[in-house]
């Protein structure tokens, strides 16, 4: 008996590897096209890490007119979460993060290199692992739990590395014949690696991201298929990369070790090794220490978050390639108006140590991004957040031609407002454009420079009676509240003020402000002038004598 026949005995079903190797060929693509993957496990809710991985490999992957695909790695049947599967692909969706192949739901999928669930090519794994056993390059090992933890604590005990390895691999030296007793005998068993790894011995390895890295070389007879049949995360990625031809492993440096293990066995297996690309961790700042991003602790760590916050994809996305690339930042300033598929990524320029998640810059960059929509885009993407997270807002937005007024107020001009961060921030700076809203919400009014009750009255009174006319363009409006100024003995020029402001009791943009507050309620609003076309001038009458009465 040989090899060989050992491998026939424990998968007599399993193809020929020749037979995957034909079904999935190289890829027809043009030089140095990449094919990445992001290969979530399904096992809770999508880390906003997990999209930040499938950012860069989508990124990388259209820029070289390549390929991107998903793949769920489900091998860990006992962790699986319900629907995962759907969460995570349409988590990406949401983000824009398109596949060109991959899982569609919990069981479908497009493309010609599937299956892209590991729970559904069982069989692929089992011809692998049948060739490896046919080589003499895996075995089945026949050691019980309790063997295990026996192995375990004797090596706790001599304080010496732990594993299955050298003279504590029982298994690997027993007789061709007699595994085959054993299997025949119908004892439980898995697969195991021979390794033929030295751990005093180096490889050197280039990493795409950290650059040249030095381990010891794998010794560990690590399990390659388990007692129900399914691989290990190891060697299925192994396979996996292999026939899907993916040309760049991008994955989170907490698999920076495993790379010595990989590496042996895509050599073993006779398979060129894709390049790695291990991406540092987002952290955080916890009390001046940096931690990583955590699903237990930080609320931000979930993709979920995000959405239920209306922080806009594009923001997100943005914000994301900030962190991957140090460059990106000044590509943005240079280039204000272009969309982030020009910006030119590149792995070379990721940080080796972990970006600091900054919640107040994404803040800021979604102002940015958001002040470039139409006021149409606005609309439409307030509304579908407010239908599933705030109904009050999605009531107040039911005029649709006075809210898309609303929402233009200062868009489209060279220096937009920039006072929308996310689509939960749009109620509070909308609703005094709203009586129901405006009048249930203001309750007192704090005026400033101007305070003295009867300056106020007159200020809005003659406002309303001698200034304001709805045909005059800005400049009109805004002279005739120089003059009002003027009437009322104040400065009408701010720089007259500031010239002599023992003469002054206050200027032109105090005045501006009674009128701002008694017509909003706020100090700081986007331009007066449009607030005033959009109300109309008996509603703006309306609110100048409620403020009034507030006086009295």
């Amino acid at each position: 008996m040989d090899y060989k026949d050992l491998a026939e005995l424990i998968f007599p079903e399993a193809k020929d590897i020749s037979y995957y190797e034909e079904k999935y060929p190289e890829r027809n693509l043009k030089e140095g096209a990449i094919v990445s993957r992001i290969a979530p496990s399904p096992t809770g809710f999508t880390h906003i890490g997990g999209i930040y991985q499938g950012l860069i490999a989508k990124k990388l992957s259209e820029q070289t007119e390549g390929i991107f695909f998903v793949r769920i790695e489900d091998t860990d049947q006992k962790r699986e979460v319900k629907n995962a599967i759907v969460e995570i692909v349409n988590s990406l969706k949401d983000f824009g993060i398109e596949q060109d192949e991959g899982m569609l739901n919990e069981n479908d999928s497009e493309g010609a290199y599937g299956p892209y669930k590991q729970s559904q090519r069982k069989k692929i794994y089992q011809a692998y692992a049948k060739y490896l056993i046919s080589q003499g390059k895996a075995y089945p090992c026949f050691c019980t739990p309790e063997e295990l933890d026996e192995i375990r604590t004797k090596q706790e005990n001599a304080k010496i590395r732990p594993g299955y390895y050298g003279i504590w691999a029982k298994c690997r030296n027993n007789t061709i014949e007699e595994m085959a007793k054993k299997i025949q005998n119908g004892e439980n068993y898995i697969i195991r690696f021979k390794s033929p790894g030295r751990e005093d011995k180096k490889i050197k390895h280039k990493d795409v991201i950290k650059g040249n890295v030095e381990f010891p070389e794998n010794d560990q007879d690590i399990v390659i298929i388990k007692s129900d049949g399914l691989p290990t995360y190891h060697f299925a990625h192994v396979v996996d990369d292999h026939l899907m031809r993916t040309t760049h492993v991008i994955r989170g440096d907490e698999w920076l070790s495993s790379v010595p293990l990989h590496l042996q066995l895509f050599y073993e297996l006779g398979f060129k090794a894709p390049k790695y690309a291990h991406i540092a961790p987002i952290m955080k700042n916890d009390n001046g220490n940096k931690r990583k991003l955590s699903k237990r602790k930080d609320p931000e760590a979930a993709v979920s978050y995000y959405k239920e916050l209306g922080i806009p994809k594009e923001a997100v996305k943005e914000y994301l390639l900030n962190i991957a690339n140090s460059n990106f930042e000044n590509w943005r300033r240079a280039n204000p108006d272009l969309d982030i598929s020009e910006f030119d990524l590149q792995l070379s320029k990721m940080s080796v140590s972990g970006a600091l998640f900054d919640m107040t810059k994404l803040l800021d960059v979604g102002k940015t991004v958001i002040s470039k929509f139409s006021a149409e885009k606005v609309y439409d993407e307030t509304i579908k957040w407010a239908k599933q997270y705030d109904k009050e807002l999605e009531n107040i937005l039911q005029d649709k031609d006075y809210a898309l007024k609303v929402l233009g107020i200062e868009r489209g001009n060279k220096k937009p407002r920039k006072d929308i961060a996310k689509w939960s921030d749009v109620k509070y700076i909308i609703e005094y454009m709203y009586d129901n809203e405006f009048y249930s919400k203001v309750q007192n009014y704090e005026y400033q420079v101007i305070n003295e009750k009867q300056d106020i009255e007159k200020v809005l009174n003659s406002y309303i009676e001698k200034y304001y006319d709805e045909n005059d363009d800005k400049q009109t409006w805004f002279d005739k509240i120089k003059e009002l100024s003027g009437e009322m003995g104040f400065a009408k020029e701010v720089k007259e003020f500031k010239a002599n402001p023992d003469k002054y009791k206050a200027h032109v943009g105090d005045v501006s402000t009674v009128l701002r507050i008694a017509l909003t309620g706020r100090t700081n609003t986007p331009d007066m002038y449009e607030i005033m076309r959009i109300l109309g001038k008996d509603k703006i009458k309306e609110r100048f004598q409620k403020a009034i009465e507030y006086l009295h």
